[in-house]
């Protein structure tokens, strides 16, 4: 895993119903870059700071996700977290009996 990667991606929705996982500083940065100047504000100028400097070597990858997840978040693009729910699922699918059908 590179310095760029974030431990954990960044789920977005990008159109109707349309998701995207941002998984690197690079990702986000070129996300924000491409974000309308009209709809910018704090949290997005936050976050592209941080990507800049995490490119830059001078931020870490884990602070760039985090201003990324809340500037996601503000601007209602943030996809919610499904990864322990689907862990859950996995879990309690192989605790389940065998359909009797399959015994």
């Amino acid at each position: 895993m590179s310095a760029n990667t974030f431990v954990n991606p960044v789920g977005i929705y990008v159109g109707l119903n349309v998701g995207r996982e941002i998984e690197t500083v690079s990702q986000a940065y070129s996300l924000l870059q491409d974000w309308s100047p009209r709809s910018r504000g704090v949290a997005h100028g936050q976050a592209l700071l941080a990507c800049e400097r995490a490119l830059a070597g001078e931020g870490d990858a884990e602070a760039a996700r985090e201003r990324f997840a809340a500037f996601a978040e503000r601007a209602g693009i943030l996809a919610p977290d499904l990864g322990g729910v689907v862990a859950a699922m996995a879990v309690n699918a192989l605790a389940m009996p065998a359909p009797l059908s399959a015994r």
